[in-house]
């Protein structure tokens, strides 16, 4: 079995601060995600760094701490996606950040052009990516589900009904600590601000190089060799035992790889959103056909299950990959995508203590 992709063993052994594990839910008061961002934020002093690339920002108490953080000094990078889903989701705050008190060439707004598709079919690839980077108290870079797609007060319910209220919903954040994966990543999140990232720039080695670190490996989406994950989940031995938190389950492909496990002998449990849209009838029944496990996570007030991670232990060694990924065809595909495969102990034991959590979850 792999411990990780390409490990470069380090040339001699570093001290690395214990990662951060963040995770938001119902439990939880509303907003503990954001408000972890928006104290980050506070933190930086003047000469410091903040670099982000996120998909859905609709927090404007966060956007205005990031243009005063912007007018005393720290320097700032935001690379957000222009068109998300819902097409107008972000245009207050960008409105906002691009306005003569915001934060000027600080601001990349990204819409990355199409690629030609039959008449039925939009095949728009976006800036699906979370990466939260901070130089002060100590460097930091926060992966994980979580984009600040709320408001408070919420003056758009509508938006919330069709994304779900994300500052109580289920999401997490991991603040990696390792100083190379902590480097690479804010280097990673300034090219994709200083070069909006066309067609041709996205499969270039500068936008797609893997980051090794001590215990955890970073990959990026798109590429044009094998999909990570899946790549290192062919190579889980018979006996295994693979946990997959997915809030989006919506292609055929994925339920090849789950059940490709299930016949190899793995134990597979998966728990999924409650949203058809996202985790499809279909797919339901597919792996339910394979023997796989599945149970849908459904809060009574109809709060989002959006976590992304895959726990893995096999002969006495423990994984967990996480990030920004879905199992849908965008995600595999088209959408600039983050994420890691770790084997730091810290992380995998905060994860399984989040699915321990999440499996009391009743409908």
């Amino acid at each position: 079995m792999w411990t990780l992709l390409n490990k470069v063993p380090a040339p001699q052994a570093r001290t690395i601060s214990s990662p951060e594990v963040h995770f938001g839910d119902p439990s939880q008061p509303p907003g503990q995600l954001r408000n972890l961002l928006e104290a980050r934020i506070a933190a930086v002093p003047p000469g410091g760094t903040i670099d982000w690339v996120t998909y859905y920002f609709r927090d404007l108490r966060l956007a205005n701490a990031l243009v005063q953080a912007y007018q005393r000094g720290v320097r700032v990078t935001l690379s957000l996606e222009g068109r998300p889903r819902i097409p107008y989701a972000n245009d207050e705050v960008i409105a906002l950040l691009s306005g003569p008190d915001g934060l000027g060439n600080a601001l990349r707004i990204i819409t990355i052009p199409g690629l030609p598709s039959p008449a039925t079919k939009s095949w728009k690839p976006q800036l699906h990516e979370k990466l939260y980077c901070f130089s002060h108290p100590e460097p930091v870079a926060f992966i994980g589900s979580f984009n600040p797609s709320g408001n408070d007060p919420e003056d758009d319910p509508d938006i919330i009904r069709e994304i779900g209220d994300q500052n109580r919903g289920h999401n997490v954040l991991v603040g990696l600590k390792d100083p190379i994966l902590v480097e690479k990543l804010a280097e990673h999140a300034r090219r994709l601000h200083q070069s909006p990232p066309g067609l041709s720039y996205r499969f270039t080695t500068k936008a797609s190089s893997n980051i090794h670190g001590a215990d955890t490996d970073i990959y990026f989406w798109p590429r044009t060799d094998a999909h990570p994950i899946v790549r290192f989940l062919h190579n889980v031995g018979s006996g295994a035992r693979v946990r997959i938190a997915a809030s989006h389950i919506r292609m055929g492909r994925t339920v090849d790889i789950m059940a490709r496990l299930a016949r190899q002998g793995v134990d597979l449990e998966i728990l999924a959103e409650s949203t058809l849209r996202r985790v499809t009838p279909q797919v339901e029944r597919q792996l339910a056909s394979a023997g796989i496990r599945f149970k849908r996570i459904q809060h009574s007030e109809f709060l989002p299950m959006h976590l992304k991670f895959v726990l893995v232990e096999d002969s006495n060694h423990a994984w967990s990959i996480f990030g920004s990924f879905n199992w849908t065809r965008p995600s595999f595909w088209l959408n600039h995508e983050i994420a890691a495969i770790s084997s730091n102990p810290v992380i995998f034991e905060s994860f399984a203590r989040c699915w321990d959590k999440l499996r009391q979850v009743e409908k």
